[in-house]
């Protein structure tokens, strides 16, 4: 089962991603299947900063209903300045771009990252 970890670029990633996480939640699709998370707290810190979505993934499906959702969300008007990066376990990826994704390429992308694994990473 691959696994989607997405981190928002944009001027309050953490009300972002919160924004993202719950926009993503609310996909019958995807119930179950998404997490907030983050990076360990680094020590003399009191806790961890969530900024971090992970979407479980399946065979199929659900990495085309999460490359729907990703493109619904970052294509809304008041997110012109936001940019995902994408990442698989094993750090490969590809950064997605509000003012640049276009509708007929976010699948394919995210499928060539997630499903196949490039060799290196993908700017879009």
């Amino acid at each position: 089962m691959a696994t989607a970890r997405i981190s928002v670029l944009s001027r309050d990633p953490i009300a972002d991603t919160e924004a993202l996480t719950d926009w993503l939640r609310g996909e019958p699709a995807l119930a179950g299947k998404v997490r907030l998370d983050g990076a360990s707290p680094e020590p003399g810190q009191l806790g961890t900063t969530l900024d971090t979505v992970t979407v479980l993934l399946g065979a199929g499906g659900p990495l085309t209903v999460l490359a729907s959702c990703l493109r619904a969300w970052i294509t809304q008007p008041r997110r012109g300045d936001v940019r995902l990066e994408v990442r698989r376990e094993d750090g490969s990826g590809v950064e997605i771009d509000a003012k640049r994704v276009r509708s007929e390429d976010l699948e394919g992308l995210l499928r060539r990252i997630l499903a196949e694994g490039p060799d290196q990473d993908v700017r879009e």
